[in-house]
């Protein structure tokens, strides 16, 4: 993946969650949780795509 894309993506993903903080109405914490879980989410990504975290595709959930 080129490296210009990638940051399109984090600038899509950036103002996104931005525009979702300022104009969708919802509790502090439930804005917190949600800007925590795209952070976690995006940083998973970028070390799967840089092959630093290889394995996410074999991992599994068991409940």
């Amino acid at each position: 993946m080129p490296l210009l894309q990638i940051f399109l993506v984090l600038i899509v993903v950036g103002v996104l969650l931005g525009l979702v903080n300022h104009f969708v109405p919802m509790a502090g914490s439930i804005k917190s949780i949600l800007n925590a879980l795209v952070v976690i989410l995006v940083v998973v990504w970028l070390l799967n795509i840089f092959g630093l975290f290889h394995s996410i595709s074999r991992m599994h959930l068991r409940l």
